[in-house]
């Protein structure tokens, strides 16, 4: 699917001869299967490989050599923005790696807004930048809950929030409890369709950052 839509925008710019991208050391190892086999990789969201012939484009990956860390240290040689540069990692397929199951428009919408309250509230908090990483998943389970006098039954979701050098391991971060119960009672009562809210305090390994 990625490579059809991909051909299909392509097409529509011209003169077009290479396609540059963001792939860091990382993505490099957790996406090549060390046994040959598709078995043994750890991502399924990363196109480390390259194209199909038939889109006759070439790829430039500048920075595939380097953790995130060095990568980095390279933008800041360069003066790049501090904010641009301390941005969390996001995945390059948007929040839809991060909706389990089926995706549809109004799953879309949810995650959306659930990971805005998380998102800004770090910020808000002064916490963002004291982490590597930060995300809402929505999970396909729903689960019973209580809205004044009615019975709900509604979608859950799982808050992460890691701390890395590299993401080749991380540690899951002690966020403060009044940050996580406000958080949590923002997602509940801001969000039309979650009842519920759990945070992941999985370290990786074994647990990966992402969840697919």
């Amino acid at each position: 699917m990625f490579i059809e839509v991909f051909d299909d925008e392509a097409h529509q710019i011209q003169d077009v001869k290479w396609l540059a991208q963001g792939t860091i050391y990382p993505d490099v190892i957790e996406s090549v299967s060390a046994t040959g086999g598709p078995s043994a990789t750890i991502k399924s969201h990363h196109n480390v490989g390259g194209l199909p012939d038939f889109m006759k484009l070439k790829i430039v990956e500048p920075l595939k050599a380097l953790f995130k860390d060095e990568v980095r240290r390279v933008g800041a040689s360069m003066d790049m923005d501090k904010q641009l540069l301390g941005r969390h990692p996001f995945p390059g397929p948007g929040l839809a790696i991060r909706i389990l199951g089926d995706i549809t428009a109004e799953k879309v919408r949810i995650l959306q807004e659930v990971d805005a309250v998380f998102i800004n509230g770090l910020k808000d908090a002064g916490l963002y930048d004291k982490v590597w990483q930060a995300g809402a998943i929505l999970l396909p389970v729903n689960s019973v809950g209580v809205m004044g006098d009615e019975r709900t039954y509604e979608k859950c979701v799982a808050l992460r929030a890691v701390e890395s050098t590299d993401g080749m391991t991380a540690d899951w971060v002690n966020l403060p409890y009044e940050f996580l119960q406000k958080t949590s009672n923002d997602i509940i009562n801001k969000v039309k369709g979650v009842n519920r809210v759990v945070y992941d305090i999985s370290s990786k390994p074994p647990a990966t950052i992402e969840w697919e």
